[in-house]
């Protein structure tokens, strides 16, 4: 048993079923596989009306006029609005408030919002905002990432938003062995279940009662608020049904628009995005150009690393910035190099909005760092392992950043266990769900060739620069029907990721408790800081862990000892309740210079590595993924099922991304807003995995815990394009891979 395991254990009032270390059934599992859960998109007031929202056509254009005449003259409709009916700030954005709620004289990418119409009926609605009448002056959009530094200016500043150089040892340095390569990595979406949806009631305090599908309850107000020219304490949100986020929903989308229609017409409003409203209405993955260069001895040890690295940030802000710092200081990868020169740019264009999805900046340098590793092992004659083992970080090791890496990094174990798992069988009697192509009876074998590759990847958990990281958590104890039964409260947002279940399971452990509910989401509480960065069970299950503390001590008190392994709960509260509330931040992080990019600027540390076997078609450049085993290390597993349902999940993104996933854009325009076109895997596309995970706890994290989340998205994509590498012996420098880049045509 090891020590984290030990401590935990003697906190225990008693044995608890369902506490740290199980897997408890969902609260939320049952209505969901039911279809009886109640999404945003569900909710529903006796005398609302619907919402919609007019978007530009053009990915750049000048408004000239807009005339609202024959909308407003639609029967049912009950407002229509422009920017001129913002009462605030026209403004909003996490990083820079630069994006206009309703657009101001100007256009910046297809699908910005122009106005808004409140109807009685969502028909009405879509009916009047179609009779909205804008004229345009269609301006050149700027597109390509790579000159966007040096176009016409779509902010004032222009077009650079953030350049993050990261310099360690010599500049200068040279090598026996050097390899380059230019990689891509195209726009990815977060295909979240449940469009944006929610629903604004005015209160008659003169303030708006929000109920939406978010990631963070307490930003959205601070913003919502600004627009709305009222104090934060009459905006007040309550977290809805969430089908999923993935990053995609931490931006606002429809928050202010509903409180708008919702105060000017007062009347509850309830908006709801079709899918490819959806496609246009949040951001996505920042489209990428890396240029990489490694050099190294004839051992295979790297000698240097050069990268600069290109991030199409789209129209506005939004999280780029942290992006890019992101794929900076983690862009060499979970190596050992002493000399390093990076640069990282995040750029406006006029491309869609791109901000925070699952991975954030990691996963785009991994996809080339990774590459480039290849591309050196076959230079040296090495497996690709082997060259990954003799530079692999360890715990002590020092980031480019000059931060020690203080806590555990198996970098090279993590390889192992997915070098020495077992190689599927060669496909036996013909199948043809195991074909390239599966049922649609493409091929039956031929030109089908296999093929393994492998990639590892690192990741920070937390947010990062100093920011101040926190969540809030209430805990109350009480006795009902002559049992002690607990109740905890945060802000931190439930999407899908379970953790309702990983708050019951630390009262339960901390407090010795069988029944624990789940309050609300909702700002009547502290800050939980955003559902993102793989955070919440470190952060929020840290407050949850403090704030039973304080129930605790107080219990003692009033027991008159420490030791309440025989204390009768029930017995000892009677008609009292103990009602405590904490905060919990973890330890200070600093911002990076902006010279040479030295700094302690993260948290903590996640890794993961994947082996992928795959089949391609290489006549006709269709892939089957056959196997995608993973090792990762976790921490602690507070919940061995949900971690790796997590792990197998974010090893389907990062599937997607490899050979499928891609918003297409062209002068600005999406030409696949719907998922007809946007294809993302089934659970016929993803194939057995097997999941190693490693319980290496953190001595600085609550409980040990490590951010799991996000790691298995990092290493996924390249390990799978690494596997086609090798059955095609293709360079393959862009993801994801289409067929034409295996066919040639």
């Amino acid at each position: 048993m090891s020590p984290i395991r030990t401590a935990l254990t003697s906190a225990l009032t008693s044995e608890v079923t369902g506490g740290i270390g199980t897997s408890p059934r969902r609260p939320d599992g049952n209505l969901k596989v039911r279809g009886e859960f109640a999404y945003a998109s569900d909710l529903w007031h006796e005398d609302m009306v619907w919402g919609a929202t007019l978007r530009s056509p053009h990915p750049h254009a000048r408004i000239v006029s807009v005339d609202l005449t024959e909308a407003i003259r639609v029967p049912g409709v009950r407002a229509v609005l422009t920017h001129e009916d913002v009462p605030g700030l026209n403004r909003y954005g996490l990083e820079r408030k630069d994006q206009p709620v309703l657009a101001e004289g100007v256009v910046r990418y297809q699908g910005e919002p122009v106005a808004l119409v409140a109807a009685d009926h969502p028909e009405t609605a879509r009916r009047a905002m179609r009779r909205v009448k804008v004229a345009y002056e269609v301006l050149e959009p700027v597109v390509d990432v790579e000159t966007a530094a040096g176009a016409a200016p779509l902010h004032p500043g222009g077009n650079l938003l953030r350049h993050v150089p990261v310099r360690r040892g010599d500049q200068a340095a040279t090598a026996a062995v050097v390899v380059t390569g230019r990689y891509e990595v195209g726009m990815q979406d977060q295909a979240f279940l449940g469009p944006e949806s929610g629903l604004a009631v005015p209160a008659e305090d003169g303030g708006v009662d929000l109920y939406v599908a978010t990631q963070w309850l307490h930003v959205d107000r601070e913003q919502v608020a600004r627009a709305l020219g009222m104090p934060e304490d009459k905006v007040r949100l309550t977290l809805s049904g969430v089908g999923g986020a993935f990053g995609g929903r931490e931006d606002l989308s429809m928050q202010v628009h509903a409180c708008l229609l919702a105060l000017r017409t007062g009347r509850p409003v309830k908006m709801v995005y079709n899918r490819e409203e959806s496609f246009y209405g949040h951001v996505h993955r920042h489209p990428a150009v890396l240029h990489y260069e490694h050099g190294a001895d004839r051992t295979g040890k790297l000698s240097y690393v050069k990268a600069k690295i290109y991030l199409d940030g789209g129209a506005y802000a939004s999280s780029t910035g942290a992006v890019v710092a992101n794929a900076a200081t983690l862009g060499i990868g979970p190596y050992e190099v002493d000399n390093v020169t990076v640069d990282a740019w995040g750029l406006y264009t006029n491309n869609p909005p791109c901000g925070a999805m699952r991975g954030f900046g990691a996963v785009q340098a991994a996809f080339a760092y990774e590459s480039q590793m290849d591309r050196l092992a076959a230079e040296l004659g090495l497996h690709p392992v082997e060259l990954r083992l003799r530079n692999a970080m360890a715990e002590g090791s020092v980031m480019p950043t000059g931060q020690l890496v203080d806590s555990a990094a198996p970098v090279a174990r993590l390889l192992e266990l997915v070098r020495d798992k077992p190689l599927p069988p060669p496909s036996g009697a013909l199948d043809l769900r195991d074909m390239p192509g599966g049922v649609a009876n493409t091929t039956h074998g031929e030109g089908v060739v296999r093929g393994v590759g492998y990639a590892v990847g690192i990741k920070n958990i937390c947010f990062s620069e100093g920011y101040d990281d926190y969540s809030t958590a209430r805990v109350r104890l009480q006795v009902v029907n002559g049992e002690p039964v607990a109740q905890a409260h945060t802000a931190a947002c439930e999407v899908g990721q379970g953790l309702v279940t990983v708050v019951q399971q630390i009262v339960r452990t901390e407090l010795g408790v069988r029944r624990v509910a789940i309050l609300p989401m909702d700002t009547t509480i502290g800050d939980g800081g955003s559902t993102s960065a793989s955070r919440q069970t470190y952060v929020t299950g840290g407050a949850v862990k403090a704030a039973c503390a304080a129930v605790r001590a107080e219990l003692a008190a009033m027991a008159g000892t420490e030791d309440l392994s025989e204390v009768d709960l029930a017995e000892l509260l009677g008609d009292r309740v103990v009602d405590r509330t904490a905060e919990y931040r973890h330890r200070r992080t600093e911002p990076i210079d902006p010279v040479t990019g030295q700094g302690n600027a993260h948290v903590q540390y996640g890794f993961a590595a994947h082996r992928a076997v795959v089949d391609v078609d290489t006549e006709l450049g269709l892939v089957k993924v056959v196997r995608l085993d993973c090792a990762q290390d976790v921490g602690r597993a507070l919940n061995p099922q949900a971690v790796v349902g997590q792990i197998q999940g974010g090893s389907a993104q990062g599937l997607g991304l490899a050979v499928m996933e891609e918003i297409r854009t062209s002068g600005g325009r999406v030409r696949n807003p719907s998922f007809t076109d946007y294809l993302i895997p089934t659970t016929l596309d993803m194939p057995p995995m097997g999941v190693d995970v490693l319980e290496l706890a953190d001595p600085n994290a609550p409980y040990g815990v490590r951010g799991v989340g996000e790691p298995p998205t990092i290493s996924s994509t390249p390990a799978i394009v690494a596997a086609i590498r090798a059955a095609t012996g293709l360079a393959l420098t862009r993801v994801p891979v289409r067929p034409e880049h295996i066919t040639g045509t």
